[in-house]
């Protein structure tokens, strides 16, 4: 009888072993499971988050219709436009000024006299202030406001405007002389003086505007400008080169 009863205490010795070894495991197992649930629910909760900050961004930014991306180039945009308004109503305001069709010609000679190839452009008394130079593209013929400008040659307007850069209202005009691609650039004329448009052929000594103080400019004269083949020559000497005295 003695060896039934030890076989029955070993195996329950044995069963009280095992339970005591698989309780600890199984509590241990149920944290494990909690916590993984916990930061799984974490994780997709972020995810969320991130969905709607995905979904702000890329919703439309309103810049008032403008492409630039940074507030300087939002900045320098505005101002090209407040500028190009403001030269708008100057224009309106000339036009109103000189009746129906723009600035009045009135008393003003369409043609500059003359039969040259190249002919001055500045159709009135005037003195020269200075010319080319590392930092001055062309020459500034100074005179009284509304004194008329004349093409300098026969070609085809390329550029007319009430809002060409620092030129304020400028004109450009291409010509064929000598063989030679040259250009001739007109700036700081009057609002609503341009008497061309881009595309017109004009004839040498034709009027195309008024001068005037537009643009970078302080005081009434004509910004005149010469390239050859797209190089800058010196205009005063030019004009006296080709047979029209400056």
């Amino acid at each position: 009888m003695k060896k039934p009863l030890r076989s029955i205490a070993i195996f329950g010795a044995v069963g009280a072993l095992v339970a005591a070894v698989a309780l600890p495991a199984y509590a241990s197992t149920t944290p494990t499971t909690e916590v993984a649930t916990t930061l799984q629910q974490v994780a997709m909760d972020d995810a969320q988050s991130l969905v709607v900050a995905s979904e702000a961004t890329a919703a439309p930014m309103d810049r008032g219709n403008y492409s630039a991306t940074t507030p300087d180039e939002i900045a320098q945009k505005k101002a090209e436009e407040a500028a190009a308004a403001r030269a708008e109503a100057a224009a309106k305001a000339a036009a109103s000024r000189g009746g129906g069709g723009g600035y009045s010609t009135a008393g003003v000679a369409l043609v500059a006299p003359g039969s040259g190839e190249v002919r001055n452009p500045v159709g009135g008394g005037y003195y020269v202030s200075r010319t080319l130079s590392g930092s001055h593209n062309g020459a500034d013929m100074v005179g009284d406001a509304g004194t008329p400008l004349y093409a300098a040659a026969a070609g085809t307007v390329r550029i007319s405007t009430d809002s060409y850069y620092g030129y304020g209202v400028g004109v450009v005009i291409d010509h064929v002389l000598g063989g030679q691609q040259v250009s001739t650039l007109y700036g700081h004329m009057i609002y609503g003086s341009r008497q061309v448009q881009p595309g017109q052929t004009v004839q040498a000594g034709q009027l195309i505007g008024f001068m005037g103080s537009t643009g970078r400019s302080t005081a009434n004269h004509l910004h005149f400008e010469v390239r050859i083949g797209g190089s800058l020559v010196e205009p005063i000497g030019w004009l006296n080169a080709n047979g029209a005295p400056a």
